[in-house]
């Protein structure tokens, strides 16, 4: 059955859509399920984060995540401050909650840059071959040429310190591996029946690349975010690390790099607790990811329950 014929079947009354199957296959599985609920749960962080950061902004407040108590350095977990407290006296929870705001707007905007140029040139490359694919090859390669941790910093230290250098410096640099998925997706897509049909209907090379195969591509694209989203965190932690990355913010790296320090003197919880939220969000992310590949892949559409 080639994918006319699925998105036919997709539209008949009796029939289950697409997208409600893909859904179906996801929630069916246990790991998929755990994956989803991990993610949300640092999600709904992350968001909570966002509105008490717009919040004291608009108050011109100093947050409690940025109140200093000397008194209360280094304090174990405990009642008062479930994970602790750092050197300056604040809270390792509130400031693991604003990491993850920064950590899912770094994941968040720089997949917004960087998987819709990928898939931008991908299907060109792949639908019009000829000169176009050998520009689209051609740059890709070369991006893909340039050692990518020094384009990245390269990048960050000429927009400047801070998020939007970060954001610019992952966008622009991870958008390759997603050109190359859905370049050769598209070629095989432009050789099936359908496509051939639309040509031979007459229509514009434009209305079938975007109304025909991008669709059929863009599984593609899905199971590229939920790589390239992990991808991007690391690197933000790793920049923030360096003090490249978020300044005078809670950022995960700023508090790996700050908690490391007092490590050997026993003050582990900021660290353990900081690696524990990358683990798990990369962890999911990655498995999850796998599970929206079995569940998207058009050549598992028909496969046999």
């Amino acid at each position: 059955m080639n994918a006319a014929a699925d998105n036919a079947v997709a539209a008949e009354p009796g029939g289950v859509s697409f997208g409600r199957e893909a859904w179906r296959r996801v929630w069916g599985s246990r790991g998929a399920r755990a994956c989803l609920l991990v993610l949300a749960v640092f999600f709904l962080a992350a968001l909570g984060g966002e509105l008490a950061h717009a919040w004291y902004a608009w108050r011109d407040a100093t947050p409690p995540w940025q109140a200093q108590d000397l008194g209360a350095r280094y304090l174990p977990p405990g009642a008062g401050h479930w994970l602790g407290t750092d050197g300056l006296g604040r809270d390792v929870l509130l400031r693991l909650v604003q990491g993850a705001r920064i950590a899912f707007q770094v994941g968040v905007v720089s997949s917004l840059i960087a998987i819709p140029i990928g898939v931008l040139l991908g299907c060109l490359g792949g639908y019009f071959g000829g000169k176009t694919d050998d520009f689209v090859v051609w740059l890709s390669t070369t991006f893909a040429a340039i050692p990518g941790l020094l384009f990245v910093l390269a990048i960050a230290m000429v927009v400047g310190k801070g998020l939007l250098g970060v954001f610019l410096a992952i966008g622009l640099t991870t958008w390759v591996s997603t050109c190359r998925l859905i370049r050769a997706e598209t070629l095989r897509q432009k050789e099936r029946g359908y496509v051939r049909a639309a040509r031979a209907l007459g229509f514009s090379p434009g209305r079938i690349l975007f109304r025909h195969v991008l669709p059929n591509v863009i599984h593609v694209a899905l199971v590229s975010f939920t790589l390239r989203f992990p991808a991007a965190i690391g690197t933000e932690v790793f920049l923030s690390f360096l003090g490249i990355g978020a300044q005078g913010q809670p950022s995960w790296g700023t508090m790996v790099a700050s908690a490391r320090l007092r490590l050997w003197q026993g003050m582990w919880w900021e660290l353990a607790a900081v690696t524990a939220a990358i683990f798990a969000v990369v962890l999911a992310f990655n498995l999850l990811g796998d599970a929206l590949r079995d569940a998207l892949d058009p050549r598992l559409r028909t496969a046999p329950e």
